[in-house]
């Protein structure tokens, strides 16, 4: 009798480093920095001990690991200037430095790529959202992936095969039904916390301090079921669909930001371990020199 063999999909956890970070140094800091006064050791120490904890919860499961960053330029804010342009306003708002915060997030970027046994993505005009998006549908129909990051837009990639979403500020796998039927209604909407109005209002809308337009339960159940060509009855709708449409669908991320991080991934080199352990030492992270099976 002869049997079949079969082989395992590759398997890959993509994460998404900066808003992983980021919401875990926005949990932790008001409990260990008195009058806000943080330190670029402290901030390297949590957000190594971040990496650690999230990868020594998965890498059983998904041992590929990709960092995905965001780099300093936006796409989306060249084609839409009002593009997460509140958040500077909230961030000066917090107390915390955030000018020493980044810059230290800067230099754990660039010691990841040179140090540690990952690939590290981080393309010219792409958010960690768009490295995300572009590996998900290059890599899902031949592999496993685990997409490790909180934020609710990823809910629209699992019209793939074989992608799961976990949110380490939840602590819980996310699970969409209908991708298709939550795409659209996150366009029509919009996303306040990236600044982006709901379809029928102005772009300037949160900057000016406005109210959005109203869009009521009945209007947005019969518009979910149609084609904006058909419930957009005039230019301005068609427009505002259209921006957001560019803004959140992952389908629309320009296809020069689509070259560029699928270069980024062939092109990037894991280090070794050795090499993370002489960086452990340098730094002086003796807790991570003492769980560096964990990475």
């Amino acid at each position: 009798m002869t049997g079949v063999q079969t082989c395992a999909l590759p398997i890959y956890m993509l994460i998404d480093l900066n808003q992983v970070l980021i919401s875990n140094l926005m949990q932790h800091l008001k409990h260990v920095a008195k009058d806000n006064v943080i330190s670029e050791d402290l901030v390297r120490h949590m957000c190594i001990n971040t990496i650690r904890s999230n990868v020594k919860q998965f890498k059983s499961k998904y041992p590929n690991v990709i960092l995905c960053c965001d780099n300093k330029h936006y796409w989306r804010r060249d084609f839409f200037p009002f593009y997460k342009s509140q958040r500077k306003h909230d961030r000066e708002a917090s107390g915390l430095d955030w000018g020493m915060i980044f810059d230290t997030l800067n230099k754990i970027r660039d010691d990841l790529k040179e140090y540690f046994p990952y690939k590290v993505i981080d393309a010219h005009g792409a958010e960690a959202d768009d490295v995300i998006a572009v590996l998900t549908a290059r890599l899902a129909p031949t592999a496993n992936i685990l997409i490790l990051s909180s934020d609710k837009d990823f809910g629209q990639l699992q019209k793939y095969p074989n992608v799961t979403q976990y949110s380490p500020i939840l602590k819980r796998f996310i699970k969409i039904d209908n991708p298709k039927l939550f795409i659209k209604e996150h366009i029509l909407k919009g996303d306040r916390g990236d600044g982006v109005p709901n379809f029928l209002s102005a772009d300037n809308t949160f900057a000016a301090g406005e109210r959005q337009k109203v869009i009521n339960s009945k209007r947005l159940q019969e518009w979910l079921s149609q084609d904006a060509e058909t419930f957009c009855t005039n230019d301005t709708m068609l427009r505002g669909y259209k921006r957001n449409q560019t803004l959140v669908d992952f389908d629309y991320i320009p296809s020069d930001v689509q070259r560029r991080i699928v270069d980024a991934f062939d092109d990037a080199k894991p280090a070794t371990k050795e090499k993370m352990l002489n960086y452990f030492i340098s730094k002086g992270l003796k807790a991570m020199i003492e769980s560096i099976n964990d990475f």
